[in-house]
């Protein structure tokens, strides 16, 4: 990218060097995987005497261990990994330096562990990058953590870019903590975003005391640093490729505006079928509400409030939630195939496979339908669907019975033909007559009776916290 772009933006040089002038701020620099990238900006930039009471880089994983202690899993490009450094070497510093001495030190640590490309260029390289710190003396210490995807096609373009993410992190950690949506912006500065995916942040301490991290997931997504986030019952931001790994994967797209008593017999008839005709265990099988950016902006910008009413009646259902770019099925898939090798599930209403047979949405492709439908209908993959009822005639559509565009029957007609498509027959009658945006609309107006067709604990929840416009 052009200079021109970063015109404004102090160099890293400059952020290093006022990090080194700044007399209080001290501490560690421990980089395990990719060299000592980041420091290597802070000795070049001058007066890191004043600035860095360490740097190391355990590479030996004997070392390692002996340093940080052994991992359970093995594994050492872990968040884990990350935590036990970050501690360590903070005990460390509060140890050795005075505090009586030197009142005014803000002590820092600035950690990462990263696996580079390999030199067959099998594996991109990925790795976990934080710092633990403080903005006051006598403060508890923040921190900020992240898990980053390297896209460079060399071991020194992605060590020159982490140098660089590493800087930039440590400036605005102390410099702009206070508006932690900015701060996450620029985290890529003089780095080009098609170079490097974050895919997953944390925030924590009293600099970040109201900082929610789901709101973080979000904005990487609407900045287009990753494609998809995830987080639990308890808004806990996840990393979905150790979610994923070697977990069979059933994924159900919505809006959830509310979450309905249908989505949930989805939901539930799904998983049945899912575990009985797999002959797979609940516990080897992760379940997925996804969002997409589009639906989240269906109805204007993008509302952070709106988000987050969808996200706390999801986690009072105790989901996990995904959100993502993904507005085709296809890419949906693709995407789960990149993390799980296991048996793959997409379970809707019969409605909506009409979206996924509108050819509109592959002109984009080089091969067009076919192309698009290959990636979808993978071996390890089928389509629960839910039953549909005209409101006007009451007839039920299933997939026997679904129409598709006329140039597209013989390609559905093939995969029916191969078991893609499975119909949920023991569904609830009953709930073929609720639909969401009429319940939203009931809620809005001050109506009675919608609380009859959510989830007990959805409709508690949206009267407790005055979701979706409730009034009392």
């Amino acid at each position: 990218m052009g200079d021109r772009v970063y015109e404004d933006i102090p160099s890293t040089e400059s952020k290093a060097l006022r990090i080194n002038l700044n007399k209080s701020i001290f501490g560690t620099f421990s980089e395990i995987g990719a060299g000592q990238e980041t420091v290597r900006n802070f000795f070049a930039a001058g007066g890191a005497s004043r600035t860095i009471a360490k740097a190391m880089s355990a590479y030996g994983k004997d070392f390692s261990d002996a340093i940080y202690g052994a991992e359970d899993d093995g594994r050492y490009v872990t968040e884990s990994r990350l935590r036990k450094m970050l501690s360590h070497e903070l005990d460390l510093i509060e140890k050795r330096v005075d505090r009586k001495k030197n009142p005014d030190k803000l002590f820092f640590c600035f950690a990462n562990t990263v696996a580079t490309i390999d030199y067959a260029k099998k594996f991109q390289g990925h790795g976990w990058v934080g710092i633990r710190y403080q903005t006051k003396p006598d403060e508890d210490y923040s921190e900020i953590t992240m898990h980053v995807r390297f896209h460079e096609n060399k071991a020194l373009y992605q060590q020159n870019t982490l140098g660089t993410l590493g800087v930039n992190l440590i400036y605005y950690a102390y410099y702009h903590y206070d508006a932690p949506k900015s701060l996450l912006r620029h985290l890529y500065d003089h780095i080009d975003k098609d170079l490097l995916e974050i895919d997953t942040i944390n925030f924590s301490g009293p600099c970040f005391e109201n900082v929610d991290n789901r709101l973080m997931s979000l904005e990487l997504i609407k900045n287009g640093m990753t494609e998809a986030v995830m987080f639990d019952p308890d808004g806990h931001n996840l990393l979905i490729s150790d979610e994923l790994y070697s977990k069979n994967v059933l994924a159900l797209r919505g809006s959830f505006r509310p979450v309905t008593k249908v989505n949930m017999d989805i939901y539930e008839k799904s998983l049945a079928l899912f575990l009985e005709e797999n002959k797979i265990k609940k516990e080897d099988t992760i379940s997925i509400f996804e969002i997409t950016l589009s639906n989240l902006s269906a109805y204007g910008a993008v509302s952070d409030e709106d988000f987050l009413h969808r996200a706390n009646l999801l986690g009072a259902m105790g989901q996990k939630v995904m959100i993502s770019t993904f507005k085709e099925y296809y890419k949906l898939v693709e995407y789960l195939e990149r993390y799980s090798n296991e048996k793959k599930a997409l379970a809707m209403g019969v409605d909506n496979l009409i979206y996924i047979f509108d050819e509109h949405y592959y002109e984009d492709l080089i091969g067009g339908t076919l192309e698009a439908f290959g990636k979808l209908f993978t071996e390890n993959l089928k389509v629960y669907l839910y039953p549909f009822k005209n409101q006007e005639t009451g007839e039920i559509t299933t997939s026997e019975n679904v129409e598709v565009p006329e140039q597209m029957q013989d390609l559905y007609k093939y995969f029916q033909h191969y078991g893609k498509f499975v119909d949920i027959e023991d569904y609830a009658p009953e709930y073929l007559d609720i639909f969401s945006r009429e319940v939203l609309r009931m809620i809005e107006n001050n109506e009675t009776g919608w609380e009859e067709k959510l989830p007990e604990n959805v409709a508690k929840q949206i009267k407790k916290q005055k979701l979706f416009g409730y009034k009392e």
